[in-house]
């Protein structure tokens, strides 16, 4: 635990969708004083998320969705293009992805790479994501996909290259589907 951090209250907001909270908590300064200070955390729990790609056409897996926040913070449509993902629901990492991978595309993965693990808005969420890549073919089972209740998902198969064009264009403004694209380009460089 951290010497420099005494929690003091945690105080319930909202827990209408997921946990909203206020933390009160004592902070030591780096001079040695100490301060009272409140902050507010959202708690969704962890997720997961993946790209899926074919080495031999060089092609993604990319999904489509409307997204509320994004539509209210100025994307016309609310529509955003995405590497698949989900929240982990008390599975392993390996485990949700794989299911939330077949709910969302369709696609059966009998193997993922885990490559990373990042906090995505530290100032506000509590949510730690586990980054993935996975290889597919035409070879690769597919059943069902676009999601799962409320979900309305559009599957998308891109070339690579079109793919992290479209981060140029602002087509693509997802930062975990910008972290996973230009990681993949990374490595193909990497191995060259």
């Amino acid at each position: 635990m951290n010497e420099h951090i005494r929690l003091r209250e945690q105080l319930v907001l909202s827990d209408n969708w997921y946990t909203l909270r206020k933390v009160t908590y004592d902070y030591q300064r780096k001079n040695g004083r100490w301060e009272t200070q409140s902050r507010e955390a959202y708690d969704r729990g962890n997720g997961a998320t993946i790209l899926l790609h074919n080495p031999a056409a060089d092609t993604v897996i990319l999904t489509r969705q409307f997204r509320l926040p994004t539509f209210v913070n100025g994307n016309a449509t609310g529509m955003l293009i995405e590497t698949c993902a989900g929240l982990l629901d008390d599975e392993h990492p390996d485990a949700a992805i794989v299911r939330e991978t077949e709910e969302e595309t369709g696609y059966r993965l009998t193997a993922v790479q885990k490559v990373m693990e990042a906090y995505m808005s530290p100032g506000s969420v509590t949510e730690r994501l586990f980054f993935y890549l996975a290889e597919y073919s035409p070879a690769t089972e597919r059943r069902g996909g676009g999601g799962i209740e409320e979900e309305e998902i559009e599957v998308l198969e891109l070339p690579l290259p079109q793919a992290l064009a479209m981060i140029a264009t602002g087509e693509i403004q997802d930062g975990k589907t910008i972290m996973l694209l230009q990681h993949l380009r990374l490595q193909q460089l990497h191995a060259l």
